[in-house]
């Protein structure tokens, strides 16, 4: 893997000021009073099958149980809450994985890799959803046209559990993966499943990862923070 890739890919100081006073400017980056840290704690409904546009590709990872232990950082308290990637209308609360480590992700929503470090923190943060409809099929569906060529350099914004708003560029887009990726270097991490359901014909077991690398945070408004997620316990 080339670890300095993503050096020759950051923006200038000159762009990145440009680019957070058009933020700014389009509503994306607004500024409020910080709230005490909170671990969403979601209730999935009940289960539900795809709906007729859904696409059948889901995560083949397992999700770590409740006990495994947060990763050491001056930021422990401080978990995602919301993924947005604007160029490909992808906008999904972040909740913690179910408690059940065998359990399926849950659909509807993106979930946190808890073991792994957290936003502005050192190392990789790491979040997964189903390649399917509302969640991270877009990543899917641009990684297959010339390795996902046209995501390079897309914007990735994540809201945080104490109101804050985390902004990636993304540099690297890893397909057919087999092993969680993680750097010692503040990154984050994107992660969805390359083949059909477990089980059914096509299945492959590999991922897609797409990695970006941080430009600059700072607050966030509480709501824009603390979307309501429904995470469904899809099957």
């Amino acid at each position: 893997m080339d670890a300095l890739d993503w050096v020759r890919r950051r923006l200038l100081p000159a762009a990145l000021t440009a680019a957070g006073v058009s933020l700014l400017g389009a509503g994306l980056l607004t500024y409020g009073t910080p709230a005490q840290a909170t671990a969403p704690s979601p209730t999935p409904l009940t289960s539900s099958s795809p709906g007729a546009g859904a696409s059948p590709t889901l995560l083949p990872f397992p999700t770590p149980g409740a006990s495994d232990a947060a990763p050491a950082s001056p930021a422990t308290a401080r978990v995602a809450t919301r993924v947005v990637v604007p160029a490909l209308k992808i906008d999904v609360p972040v909740v913690r994985p179910p408690n059940d480590p065998n359990a399926f992700p849950y659909c509807n929503v993106a979930e946190y890799l808890p073991t792994l470090s957290r936003p502005g923190s050192p190392g990789t943060t790491y979040l997964f959803a189903h390649a399917r409809d509302g969640m991270f099929l877009p990543l899917l569906t641009q990684s297959r046209i010339d390795n996902g060529s046209a995501i390079l350099g897309m914007l990735v914004q994540v809201y945080t559990s104490d109101d804050q708003l985390f902004l990636y560029e993304i540099t690297r887009v890893l397909r057919h993966q087999s092993e969680i990726y993680s750097q010692p270097q503040e990154q984050l991490a994107l992660q969805t499943s390359e083949g059909p359901r477990k089980g059914l014909p096509g299945y492959t077991g590999l991922v897609l990862i797409v990695v970006a690398q941080p430009l600059s945070s700072g607050p966030a408004d509480h709501a824009a923070a603390h979307p309501t997620p429904q995470p469904v316990t899809c099957q």
